[in-house]
């Protein structure tokens, strides 16, 4: 269990963070973007889930303690010092697995889309909405530290999955999508 007794503690004034492991680097790293925009994401769920219903608050409550999980697996290097990997600290396959379970189930009472789906309807939808294109974004910057960094690859499988979770959610929370708008393209001209 993580102790927090302290919350400030005026390590990051000169614009410098430290790592799970210890390691300090800047806070414009992309490293540090990507854990800040897995937060925000996080943020944006908790807020959905003010409005969502029962089993779906379940299944964002899931996905928050998750996206922490992402974040230790984003902030502790894929080894140690000692060159053991840390599991605990992991997305796992099973995290993704369920992910892809929740949609196939959520999606059974779905109509196939016809359009694209404007991001609004009822409040806990418009907030995964949000909370998808965040995820999207954060999807966007791990895929980029793949490229220069040593990142666990299901990361970035995890989050594809969560923003495809998080429409589909959205979607079954707007009266399984009878209160989706659709894009009517060219449609004000």
């Amino acid at each position: 269990m993580v102790r927090l007794d302290k919350i400030f503690t005026k390590g990051g004034d000169q614009g410098m963070t430290s790592l799970g492991d210890g390691k300090r680097m800047a806070k414009s790293d992309l490293l540090i973007h990507a854990i800040g925009d897995v937060d925000e994401a996080n943020a944006a769920i908790g807020v959905a889930r003010l409005t969502s219903t029962e089993a779906a608050d379940a299944a964002l409550r899931r996905i928050q303690n998750d996206l922490f999980d992402l974040g230790a697996d984003l902030s502790v290097p894929p080894l140690g010092a000692d060159g053991e990997t840390d599991e605990k600290l992991r997305i796992v396959e099973s995290q993704i697995s369920r992910l892809e379970q929740e949609i196939e189930d959520f999606n059974i009472s779905l109509s196939p889309l016809k359009s694209f789906i404007l991001p609004g309807g009822v409040p806990a939808a418009a907030h995964l909405h949000l909370a998808r294109t965040i995820t999207r974004r954060a999807e966007r910057l791990v895929a980029e530290l793949t490229q220069s960094q040593d990142i666990n690859p299901l990361i970035l499988v995890y989050l594809n999955r969560l923003s495809d979770h998080l429409f589909v959610l959205a979607r079954v929370l707007n009266h399984k999508g009878e209160g989706d708008e659709l894009w009517r393209p060219a449609g004000n001209r």
